[in-house]
Parts: structure tokens; sequence; C-alpha cells
């Protein structure tokens, strides 16, 4: 994974009128991923910590992986297609056959939200990272709008 991945933060999580927009970058660019309304609020609570009284869908993912002993390794934005983005969850298995590592292909949305709440990292494909457009100065004016 040397040079071919980079790792990015989630930098906002915003509303549209068609969802939610979610802002994900390093020190030298952000780009923009758009997910429905359900997805954000999920991003938005687990990045603010907050807990459900009942486990939501996510949640019940999560303590599923954990009685199995399945640990999310990573998640990989790894393709951009006509809008569209892709990713993959790499997931880490240990028992008394040995370590088992599984990639499996998901929705970005999806992935994000596993990866915050298992406090694991997010990247995205060098490639997919040099073409999208940077969202940066638009996240700023944002935030300062906000304040």
């Amino acid at each position: 994974m040397k040079n071919d991945v980079i790792e990015v933060e989630i930098k906002g999580v915003m509303p549209t009128q068609n969802g939610c927009a979610v802002f994900l970058g390093n020190a030298t660019k952000v780009y923009v991923i758009y997910v429905d309304q359900a997805i954000g609020n999920a991003i938005s609570m687990n990045i603010n910590d907050v807990k459900k009284e009942r486990p939501p869908t996510h949640e019940l993912m999560k303590n599923i992986f954990n009685g199995f002993g399945i640990e999310i390794e990573r998640v990989v934005i790894n393709h951009f297609d006509e809008g569209t983005y892709y990713a993959r969850i790499i997931f880490r298995m240990e028992n008394e056959f040995g370590i088992k590592i599984l990639e499996v292909d998901a929705r970005p949305s999806d992935s994000m939200v596993l990866a915050l709440q298992a406090k694991k990292p997010i990247y995205t494909a060098r490639s997919v990272f040099d073409e999208v457009e940077d969202m940066r100065e638009i996240l700023e004016k944002i935030l300062k709008q906000q304040n």
C-alpha cells in the first residue's frame, strides 16, 4: 500500500436537497461523495459519538463482526466512474485455523460508517485522488458561513 493509496479523513458532513455531502480529504485536497440522508446521519452520529437506544443496521453489522472475531482493517475508496465511487473493505479474522484476510466490494457510504465505528483508517486510491476535483475552498466557505 505504499504510494498507491492516500489516507483521508472525513472533514465534514453537510445536508443537501437530496441527502448529504461527505467531504473527505487531507491537508492537500478535499473531495466530496454524495450519500443518502440516512447514511449521512449515521456518519455524523459516529463522528459525534452519538449512541441510539437500539442498534441501527451498521451497529448490528459491527456486532455480528465482533461475534465472529472479524475486524475491519481498513477501507479503500478504490474507483471512480461516471460520478459513482466504489470501495473495498478489508477484513481480518484470526482463529484456531489461522489468519484470513477478506476484501469485499462495498458502497463507500457504508464503508465509511463501518470504518468510523471500528476506528479504522479510510484510504483513497491515488488514481481516484488525482482525478477528483479539489473541494477544499468550498468546504472552507461553508464552514465559515456556519460560524
